[in-house]
């Protein structure tokens, strides 16, 4: 039996148990894909992350991203959570951005004030969403399809498309059709009002490919954002609310710079220790 450096950490949030939990195996070069796949299916969370060393000369380490029932080429608060774990078991970047190797490439992370944020990779698909596509998530989501008033793919991994309601109230107060919802991944945003507050500017939230929600989701809103900001919808720097109904506060922090979409958090550290396979 070996023995493997462990963390559980929650991910767009300063306050544990408010944000999208993630465990995280360090030194995972050992295990075997069945021995990922088994651990994340036991752990049942969104995401199971495994770092291991990398396989390009640009990267710092690399990982691999496991849910419950299939493996990811890349996911938003696996991400970070990862590399929060790899700096608090001491990694050190070799240059200005910590790189992290996944499926989908490589992913530039840095710092930035009390969080960490990822540079959102290039969308796979995005643009307009089919009509009989449109028609089939308003019936999931109980809704008329009036109340969509934008839509757009936003793939980047994950095969997210995404709808924009009109008011926070709206998106909170969906009562989806859950085994509708099952099979294609889901983001619904809205924009905050001045009677929201001014905490956030969007209120998000993600039905996953298993018909289930996440607590907050960093490659949605990484979408979300490439989209948003493009179409003119949303400004440069913004902050997505998510969770709200699972009883979480998750915060997600978008930036463009550049050319670049930052999409950054806080990460919690909640349980450390050794894992035993």
């Amino acid at each position: 039996m070996a023995s493997f450096s462990f963390r559980q950490v929650d991910v767009f949030t300063d306050v544990a148990l408010k944000g999208n939990p993630l465990a995280v195996v360090l030194g995972a070069d050992g295990l075997s894909d069945a021995q990922m796949a088994s651990l994340a299916n036991w752990t049942n969370l969104s995401e199971t992350t495994f770092l291991l060393k990398p396989t390009k000369v640009e990267a710092d380490y690399r990982v691999r991203i496991f849910t419950p029932t299939r493996e990811l080429p890349f996911a938003g608060h696996p991400t970070l959570g990862s590399c929060q774990a790899w700096l608090d078991a001491g990694g050190r970047p070799k240059g200005e951005f910590i790189v992290q190797e996944c499926g989908a490439g490589l992913i530039r992370i840095k710092r930035d004030g009390g969080w960490l944020a990822f540079a959102a990779p290039p969308l796979n698909r995005s643009g307009a969403v089919e009509a009989e596509t449109l028609k089939k998530i308003a019936a999931a989501l109980r809704i008329a399809p009036g109340a969509i008033k934008a839509s757009n793919w936003c793939e980047n991994g994950p095969e997210w498309v995404a709808v924009m309601l009109g008011t926070r109230a709206e998106v909170l107060g969906l009562n989806p059709d859950y085994p509708m919802l099952a099979g294609q991944p889901l983001g619904v945003v809205a924009p905050w009002s001045a009677a929201d507050g001014k905490e956030a500017q969007f209120e998000v939230r993600a039905f996953t490919q298993r018909g289930t929600e996440d607590p907050v989701t960093g490659s949605l809103n990484a979408g979300l954002a490439q989209w948003l900001i493009g179409a003119g919808l949303a400004p440069e720097r913004h902050i997505a609310s998510q969770g709200t109904v699972l009883g979480r506060a998750g915060r997600v922090h978008v930036d463009k710079i550049g050319e670049d979409i930052w999409i950054g958090g806080s990460i919690v550290t909640c349980i450390e220790g050794r894992l035993a396979l």
